[in-house]
Parts: C-alpha cells; sequence; structure tokens
C-alpha cells in the first residue's frame, strides 16, 4: 500500500508543478474546486519545429508514421532532461502542442527567508534554455541525419495558473501574455529568437546581444516592435554562446563536431527531409526612429 501510495505521488509530481502538487496533497480529495493563482511577472516561451509536419509521413517502412512520432518524442525528451539540469530549476515545463514547446519561468512561489530572484534573473534563465534548446537538436540532427529547425518566440507579463480537470488534471497558464508569446513564435524566423520589446528592456544591460527586427504584425495586437536575440557574451564583451542565424545543415554539424561521417542512427529506417536548413529570407522591416538597422547590419547590436 505504501509503494502505491509513493508510486501516484511520483505521477502527480511529474503531472504537476512541486508547489501544485503539494497543495493538492495536503488539501482534501473530495474538494473539487478551482486551483487558480494570479502572477504579475512570468515569462514564457514557445519553441517549435515548424518543418516537422513536412517530416511527418505514413508509410509501411516506418510503421505508419510511429516512427516519426518515436523521433519527435526523442526530441521532447531530450528539452525535459536538459530541464533537470540544476541550473533551469526555476523552470517549468507547461506542454507539448503537437512540436512545440511551451515552458514558462517565475511560476514557483517564495517562501520563509528564500530569496525573491527579479524577473531579468528569470528571464535570462529563460533565454539560455532556448538558446541551449538548438544545441540539444543540433545534436539529433547530427545522430539521426535530419534538418529539423527550431524557431523561439519569448514574451513576459501577467498572467494566471490554474489546474484543469478532475480526472487527468492539466495545469496550464493562460492571458495575453501566452497569447503574445506564441505570436512571437509563430511570426517569427526559422533558426532565431524572436521577443517583445519588454523582454528586449529587461535583458539589454546584461550579456545578451540584440538585433531590432523592426514592426510585425500580430494577430490581435496589431504592429508590434520585436527583436532576435542572437546570443550572449561574457564579463569582457566577447563572444560566449552565439546563435546562428540558419538552420543546422549536416556539413556544418560535421565541421562543429568533428570530421569523418556521424555515427549510424537507430534510426536510419526514418525518412530523411533534406534541404530545409536554409535560413527562410527573414525580411526585417525597418526599425523605429533612431533604432534604424542599415542594409548588411543583421549582426549590429541593438
Amino acid at each position: 500500500m505504501e509503494r502505491v501510495k509513493l508510486d501516484n505521488k511520483r505521477i502527480l509530481f511529474n503531472l504537476l508543478p512541486a508547489h501544485v502538487a503539494q497543495h493538492f496533497l495536503m488539501s482534501n480529495p473530495r474538494n473539487m474546486d478551482l486551483y487558480y493563482q494570479s502572477y504579475s511577472q512570468v515569462g514564457v516561451m514557445f519553441a517549435s519545429i515548424p518543418n516537422f509536419d513536412d517530416f511527418y509521413i505514413e508509410l509501411d517502412g516506418n510503421n505508419m508514421g510511429v516512427e516519426c512520432l518515436r523521433l519527435l518524442n526523442e526530441i521532447i525528451a531530450d528539452f525535459d532532461e536538459l530541464m533537470d539540469k540544476d541550473f533551469y530549476k526555476d523552470l517549468e515545463k507547461i506542454k507539448t502542442i503537437g512540436s512545440t514547446y511551451m515552458a514558462a519561468v517565475g511560476l514557483a512561489p517564495t517562501t520563509g527567508t528564500k530569496a525573491k530572484k527579479g524577473i531579468s534573473s528569470h528571464l535570462s534563465t529563460l533565454a539560455d534554455f532556448a538558446i541551449e534548446m538548438f544545441d540539444v537538436l543540433d545534436e539529433i540532427n547530427y545522430q539521426s541525419y535530419n534538418d529539423f529547425v527550431l524557431r523561439v518566440g519569448i514574451n513576459v507579463g501577467p498572467v494566471v495558473a490554474g489546474v484543469i480537470g478532475a480526472r487527468r488534471p492539466q495545469y496550464d497558464i493562460w492571458g495575453n501574455t501566452v497569447n503574445v508569446a506564441s505570436r512571437m513564435d509563430s511570426t517569427g524566423v526559422q533558426g532565431r529568437i524572436q521577443v517583445t520589446e519588454e523582454v528586449h528592456r529587461l535583458l539589454r544591460r546584461g550579456t545578451y546581444r540584440f538585433v531590432c527586427r523592426g514592426k510585425v504584425s500580430v494577430k490581435g495586437k496589431g504592429e508590434m516592435l520585436t527583436y532576435f536575440l542572437e546570443g550572449r557574451t561574457d564579463g569582457n564583451g566577447s563572444q560566449a554562446r552565439e546563435r546562428k542565424v540558419c538552420g543546422y545543415g549536416q556539413a556544418g554539424l560535421q565541421g562543429r563536431l568533428g570530421t569523418g561521417p556521424p555515427p549510424v542512427s537507430s534510426m536510419a529506417g526514418l525518412p530523411v527531409r533534406a534541404g530545409m536548413g536554409a535560413l527562410q529570407g527573414s525580411g526585417l522591416p525597418p526599425c523605429p526612429h533612431g533604432q534604424h538597422l542599415p542594409p548588411g547590419a543583421a549582426g549590429k547590436e541593438a
């Protein structure tokens, strides 16, 4: 009986954030009142693999698409494993929507003498996680002979978090902040991290490099000024971790990871979609007065 309780507790902590799972363990199981919590400043990220739909195909040779889903599961599981790092302990995975990974930071409550982190610090953690996701996908591409690309959008602002449902309860977050974060992904550019003006304002004084994209038409919001997060530098101003502004062709990966062909993948039977590594035309519109990037200045800091 004790073993069953421990297994149930483990499952609950995998389904819900720790502080939410603890709430339900301490409450009356018959009390089905809505659990919710409002937050004033939360960083929200959507990271999608826009060319996965082109990769997915149902054939007899791949078990009618199951092997494609097996590779997607491997990608998502590697993102989950990345989040297990102690450095990313403040992040919460919210859910996956198809091939889109949703995460947030700033949702964990602070109690006792625990120092409360500022939103800039939280956003820094989320930005680093987004940058490292590209490295994870690089490695998967190298191992599986594929050319998946990542497209990321980040926003910050107030949200409402809660748990919906009595069976298979789902922890989720809602609000305009979430909607805009999703739009930062969907209106973004493959291989880049698009952020809102507020995210740029909070992180620009740190060690991050940005390029002003200009105004982008966002559904329900009109024209919004956005930026591309290019990477970060060390304390001396030299490059530390730079975002690539293109996809990850196999030749480029071999040059970075070493010469010679990559090892034979356990996914050798999967269909490979070549030619998806090239970055789609960015078509960057001009920035507002005083922030305009001249032609060819894509690498200039904002």
